[in-house]
């Protein structure tokens, strides 16, 4: 009977000892193995653990970055459990930010760019989502389209067609008597007019270089035409060292030399809005920039705008380009990055903010022209700029854009030191040159 009991009472000690490790807390697998039956039940349910993330780096701020958001909210509402982060970098640190983050192997999923040239850098290294299977061409003007295309791929989404004016404050000319010039002659008599009234004739910011270079691409194409330019690059006639750009650079200087740019103009940033802000302020009268300024004033000096002209770049006494070419921009084409996790999602993404939907509110509410078929320009500023760019006879893309990169990089800094009386127009045209040989022959 001893035995029994002794027997019975141990039993009771192990089932006890053993209920007593069931509940407590293990530092094994058994936790684990809850916590993951939890995520998949959870899943089961309709939830997400892990959300699925887009970078989108673009560089517009005001009514074009709301147009861009309001086309991100509408992907993610027909994407549930896809969040688009949105980034816009200032302009004229995004191209460093963006050749670093590639080289890196970490760019954003989906990247503003301008075409040509300097989109196709990547294309050759392979960092660009070809988007041939995902874009309906017809949707997008032809040239712009081309711009973008490389060998048989495309290769981005374009949006906004940039071209360059003279911007002007229509009541300092009409205190002056001015108008709009059709030939350089007009124009020199009108820096001269300004000089005399102490108010700086053309505001310039060319610390980063891409303001100046308009006036070497304006006065190259007034002289010579569009081929001059088409020819040195692709090496079939004239080279960069054709009379024509260096009587290109020479007009440059002799603008310097009339004092018709502020002082201190290769120093100042674009971006900082020091140069814009001689504008808005009434102390110059004139800027040479992309329509894109009509956003910038909007955002920043609404009531300025109401007071803007514009014209285009007057022809030349010694001449041979047509006065009806424009220099021009696209801004922003949208690409993706080819190693991106979500190429469908990314294309969608890159759909979206390219609809007409997306291209009607970047025209009516930044005052920009689109590259998207089907737009209606309601505003008579965009409808008359609408028309210079249906009657150009050839709309040129940036030097810069175009050339590879170590040649686009000496045209701008040889056109800035044009503008600081640094360098001959011989000398700027003769560098140009010989690098060309090298890249391009």
């Amino acid at each position: 009977m001893r035995k029994l009991v002794a027997l019975l009472l141990l039993l009771v000690l192990m089932f006890m000892a053993a209920c007593s490790n069931a509940d407590t807390p293990s530092t094994g697998s058994s936790q684990e193995g809850e916590s993951n039956q939890e995520s998949a039940n959870n899943e089961q349910a309709g939830g997400s653990v892990d959300e699925i993330e887009i970078e989108f780096w673009h560089i517009h701020p005001g009514a074009r970055e709301e147009v861009f958001l309001e086309a991100v909210a509408r992907f993610e509402e027909n994407n549930p459990g896809v969040k688009v982060n949105v980034q816009r970098i200032a302009n004229d640190n995004f191209k460093q930010r963006l050749i670093v983050s590639m080289s890196g192997g970490n760019p954003p999923d989906i990247f503003h760019n301008w075409g040509g040239g300097w989109l196709k850098q990547f294309v050759d290294s392979g960092q660009v989502l070809d988007l041939t299977a995902y874009i309906d061409v017809d949707h997008y003007l032809e040239t712009a389209i081309d711009n973008v295309s490389f060998g048989d791929g495309i290769y981005g989404a374009p949006l906004g067609l940039g071209l360059h004016y003279f911007f002007y404050n229509t009541e300092i000319f009409e205190e002056y008597g001015l108008e709009e010039p059709e030939t350089y002659d007009e124009l020199l008599h009108i820096i001269d007019v300004l000089n005399e009234n102490n108010v700086i004739p053309i505001a310039l910011a060319n610390q980063t270089k891409w303001p100046g270079a308009f006036y070497l691409m304006y006065f190259a194409d007034r002289l010579a035409g569009p081929d001059i330019f088409n020819s040195a690059f692709a090496r079939t006639g004239a080279g960069f060292d054709d009379p024509s750009f260096i009587r290109a650079g020479e007009y440059i200087q002799d603008l310097v030399q009339r004092d018709a740019f502020n002082v201190g103009f290769n120093g100042i940033p674009y971006d900082a809005g020091q140069g814009r802000q001689l504008l808005y302020s009434g102390q110059a009268a004139m800027m040479l920039i992309g329509n894109s300024f009509l956003n910038d004033a909007l955002n920043e000096a609404p009531e300025f705008a109401e007071k803007l002209g514009f014209f285009k770049f007057p022809s030349l006494p010694d001449g041979e380009g047509d006065p009806l070419n424009m220099d021009g921009v696209l801004s922003p084409v949208f690409s993706g990055w080819s190693g991106t996790e979500h190429p469908d999602l990314v294309a969608e993404l890159l759909k979206e903010l390219t609809s007409l939907e997306s291209a009607q509110a970047f025209a009516d509410r930044s005052r920009g022209l689109t590259a998207i078929n089907g737009v209606e320009y309601t505003d008579e500023v965009l409808n008359r700029m609408f028309q210079d760019a249906l009657n150009a006879p050839d709309i040129s893309w940036p030097y810069d854009q175009t050339l590879p990169p170590d040649l686009a990089q000496l045209h701008l800094d040889t056109t800035q030191a044009l503008f600081g009386l640094e360098i001959t127009p011989e000398e700027a045209a003769r560098q140009m040159e010989e690098l060309a040989k090298e890249q391009l022959d």
